[in-house]
């Protein structure tokens, strides 16, 4: 167990969130996310009753459908289980993120446009770790596919194109990113600033 040994307690909640990446055959990306809320006990609820042990009492779904320079083409939301009978109508408001990109940005576009009574702040947690996982999912191929084309236009004798040798926005996003620490040294050498 990673975490120290705790102190005496009881288990009352839990929250399980799940992300998965997509590559479509179309050439867009699904990302989606589910995340549940249970508690180890029972208790009543005014909309849905008596809700026992395990029963989620948040069960809500997203896909965020967005292309290769992660901007939302299409968004569904759905609320399986809730506790106020309202809840579920907000889900297809989420269509308003189409046009918003994921990166520098996002986090504001989720306040603007479904911030506060606008949206759900459960639905609104899950669309953090979704632009997480649509970086980790989509990342790999991109550069590998990146690879690709400038060894094949090599091979041809073609001039690769530069124009994107910029500076990668995932220097200086951690402690591990830093421009002046070992991984960029390592794996983006001429980012590297560090003495």
């Amino acid at each position: 167990m990673p975490l120290s040994a705790p102190a005496p307690r009881k288990h009352l909640h839990t929250r399980n969130i799940i992300c998965d990446g997509y590559e479509r055959e179309d050439g867009l990306w699904d990302i989606e996310a589910r995340m549940e809320d249970i508690k180890t006990y029972t208790f009543d609820n005014r909309y849905r009753g008596t809700i026992e042990p395990g029963e989620p009492l948040h069960e809500m779904y997203l896909r965020l459908t967005i292309d290769d320079d992660m901007v939302v083409q299409d968004i569904e939301a759905h609320i399986d289980n809730h506790p106020f009978a309202t809840c579920p109508a907000i889900a297809p408001d989420y269509r308003k993120l189409v046009g918003a990109r994921i990166g520098l940005g996002w986090r504001r576009a989720i306040r603007d446009r479904m911030g506060g009574v606008q949206g759900c702040t459960h639905l609104n947690e899950l669309l953090q770790p979704l632009a997480t996982v649509a970086i980790q999912t989509m990342m790999p191929t991109l550069l590998r596919r990146k690879e690709e084309a400038a060894k094949a236009a090599k091979a041809k004798g073609e001039t690769v194109d530069k124009t994107d040798e910029k500076r990668p926005g995932i220097i200086d996003s951690c402690h591990s990113w830093s421009s002046e620490g070992p991984v960029v040294k390592d794996f983006l050498p001429k980012h590297y600033t560090g003495k």
